[in-house]
């Protein structure tokens, strides 16, 4: 079994309803359904070369979501996680930012991602137990604590 590192960025989105079928009374967190391996996730993925974090951080979360008009908030700093996937071991670096949407204003995602993911805005209080992986879970919570601190 191979061992494979890389290094990861993404968003945790966290909007009052001001998103079109939102309620604007409500707080809600963007996660993402990824039907065909069962999972709901975090918005993330690769940094490229010569990207620092939160550029590759605001690049995958606008990609995955189609929501373009973000907003780094914080860094929730990082994390590491340990996995294997098809017979490779994956030793990844991965770092969080607390964002929120500007605006409603969409782009058009890549076929690849458009495929794999349906955004999902989801309730704060529910938010937390959707996702698949423990990881994200915990850093979804620390993300909402730290929301609720800068108001």
């Amino acid at each position: 079994m191979a061992v494979k590192k890389y290094r990861a960025a993404g968003g945790v989105v966290i909007q009052q309803g001001q998103i079109e079928g939102l309620n604007p009374q409500k707080t809600y967190v963007l996660l993402l359904n990824r039907p065909d391996r069962d999972e709901v996730r975090l918005p993330k993925g690769h940094i490229d070369p010569g990207e620092d974090a939160l550029t590759a951080a605001l690049r995958e979360t606008e990609e995955e979501t189609g929501f373009a008009d973000l907003l780094s908030l914080a860094d929730l700093g990082n994390r590491y996680v340990e996995f294997d996937y098809k017979n490779d071991h994956y030793l990844r670096n991965e770092h969080y930012y607390l964002m929120t949407v500007r605006s409603a204003r969409r782009t058009q995602r890549p076929v690849h991602d458009a495929e794999q993911f349906q955004p999902l805005w989801i309730e704060t209080d529910l938010a937390v137990g959707m996702l698949t992986f423990e990881a994200e879970q915990d850093v979804v919570q620390a993300a909402i604590a730290r929301y609720q601190e800068i108001g």
